[in-house]
C-alpha cells in the first residue's frame, strides 16, 4: 500500500528532470521527464515508502546515511538539485501528511529554538566539540568556519577568508587600543587577526570546550596573550563595556525566542559611541523552520533568520541600523571549497568516525551549497550602533582599504 501511495505522490511531484526508483521488491518506476537532472535511487528497506510519506526529506537523508537507500553513482548533487527545482516550481506538490508534519513543526518552532544557557551549550557541543581533526580536513589554515569573501573570483579559500576578516574589520572602524568583544569566537581566528593587525584588545567568548582550548593555545603561540582573552562563557554572562562588538556565524544559533534578548545584550555591552557588526546566514524568503535533517543531525536549535525577524528585535531595542550588506553566492563558493577538501580527505574522516558520518557530512555540505545557489539563502552583515553618528555618512571609508585588504589576503 505504501509503495503505491509514494508512487502516486512522486508521479505528481516530479515534473522537471527524471527520477528512477527501484523498490525493495524489485519494482522499478520512472517519474518526470522534463529538462533537468536524471537520477536513480534504490530503496532497500520495504518500510521506507511509509516513512517517506510523512517527511520525504528527512526519511531520504536518514536512509542514505545508514545504507537503506542507495543513490546510483552517488549523485547527491543531482538528487538535491532535482528536489529543489521541483519544490521551488509553481504548483509544487507535497503530500497531505507531509504538509501536516511541516505545519506542526512551524507551530512548535519556538520550542525547538528555545536556547537557554544550559541547552545552548549542549547544542554547541553537538557540532563544535567534534574532533578537532575533522575541521582540519576541510577548513582553511585559520579555521574560519563561516562564509568567505571572494573579492576576486580567483581567490583561494585562504585568501577569501582573510578578505572576509579584513572586510569586517573595516566596518568596525577600529582604532588601536579599543576593546572588542567577539561573540562566538570559534577557534579564535577573528580575534587574533584583529589584535595582531589592528592593535585592539579582544575578549572572545564561546560555549565550545574544544574551540576554547584551541583558541587559548593559539593566542599563546602567537604571543598575543596580553591582547586577547578567550573565555568559555555565554555572552549573556558578560558584564563589561566594549568599544566594538563582532559576531560571525553565531546568530544562527540564537533562536527566534532569544532575538530580543540577544540585541538587548549587544546594546548593554556597547559603549555610547560603539559599533557592532553581526554576520549571519539569512534567508530571502519569509520566516519558516529549519530543515529537519539539519535540525536533528547538524545544528540542533539552529535557525537561519529572515531579515524581518532580525529587524523587529533590533528596532525594539532602539539600536541604530547603520548598514546592511547582503552577500549572495559567496557562501556557495565557500561550501564548494569545503566539500572538495572534505572529499579529498574522506578516508581520514571515515577513520575518525564511520561511513555513515561521511555520508551525513556529504549531504550537509552539498545541501547547504545548493541552498545558497538555488533557494535564495544569503549572508547578512548588519552594522549597528547606539548613536547614528557613530559611523561615517557614506560607505567610502570602507572601500578606501580595498588594496590593503587584497594584499593582506594574499599574504
Amino acid at each position: 500500500m505504501w509503495d503505491s501511495i509514494l508512487i502516486s505522490f512522486l508521479d505528481r511531484a516530479i515534473r522537471k528532470g527524471r527520477l528512477e526508483v527501484t523498490f525493495a521488491d524489485g519494482t522499478r518506476k520512472s517519474f518526470g521527464g522534463g529538462a533537468g537532472p536524471e537520477v536513480a535511487v534504490v530503496l532497500k528497506d520495504p518500510d521506507l515508502p511509509r516513512k517517506m510519506i510523512s517527511d520525504i526529506e528527512l526519511a531520504f537523508c536518514e536512509a542514505y546515511m545508514d545504507g537503506r537507500l542507495e543513490l546510483v553513482d552517488e549523485d547527491i548533487y543531482g538528487i538535491i538539485t532535482l528536489a529543489m527545482i521541483n519544490l521551488r516550481s509553481e504548483g509544487a506538490v507535497r503530500g497531505r501528511l507531509h504538509k501536516a508534519v511541516s505545519s506542526g513543526r512551524r507551530l512548535l518552532r519556538r520550542i525547538a529554538q528555545f536556547n537557554p544557557v544550559g541547552k545552548a551549550q549542549e547544542n554547541v557541543a553537538h557540532h563544535y566539540d567534534l574532533s578537532g581533526e575533522l575541521y582540519d580536513l576541510f577548513l582553511d589554515e585559520d579555521r574560519q568556519y563561516s562564509c568567505a569573501y571572494f573579492a576576486r573570483p580567483d581567490m583561494t579559500l585562504e585568501e577569501a577568508q582573510a578578505a572576509k576578516k579584513h572586510h569586517i574589520a573595516g566596518k568596525l572602524l577600529l582604532q588601536p587600543g579599543m576593546r572588542v568583544l567577539d561573540i562566538g569566537c570559534g577557534w579564535g581566528g577573528m580575534a587574533l587577526t584583529l589584535a595582531r593587525d589592528y592593535g585592539v584588545n579582544v575578549v572572545g567568548v564561546t560555549l565550545s570546550k574544544e574551540q576554547h582550548a584551541i583558541a587559548v593555545q593559539r593566542a599563546k603561540e602567537a604571543g598575543l596573550e596580553g591582547q586577547v582573552e578567550f573565555r568559555l562563557q555565554d555572552y549573556r554572562h558578560v558584564d563589561e563595556t566594549f568599544d566594538r562588538i563582532v559576531s560571525v556565524g553565531m546568530f544562527e544559533h540564537v533562536g527566534v525566542p532569544h532575538y530580543r534578548e540577544y540585541f538587548h545584550h549587544v546594546k548593554q555591552l556597547l559603549a555610547p559611541q560603539g559599533v557592532a557588526l553581526i554576520h549571519t546566514i539569512g534567508r530571502s524568503d519569509p520566516p519558516t523552520v529549519t530543515a529537519a535533517f539539519i535540525s536533528k543531525y547538524i545544528f540542533p536549535g539552529g535557525y537561519v533568520p529572515a531579515l524581518s525577524e532580525m529587524a523587529a528585535a533590533i528596532e525594539k531595542e532602539h539600536l541604530v541600523t547603520c548598514d546592511v550588506e547582503v552577500w549572495r553566492l559567496h557562501y556557495a563558493e565557500t561550501l564548494k571549497h569545503w566539500y572538495d577538501r572534505f572529499m579529498q580527505n574522506a578516508d581520514k574522516a571515515r577513520e575518525l568516525y564511520d561511513d555513515a558520518f561521511v555520508r551525513m557530512w556529504r549531504l550537509y555540505l552539498i545541501a547547504c551549497e545548493l541552498t545558497f545557489r538555488m533557494n535564495d539563502q544569503v549572508v547578512f552583515q548588519v552594522q549597528l550602533a547606539r548613536d547614528q553618528e557613530a559611523v561615517p555618512l557614506t560607505r567610502d571609508y570602507l572601500y578606501r582599504g580595498d588594496a590593503r585588504t587584497e594584499r593582506s589576503a594574499a599574504e
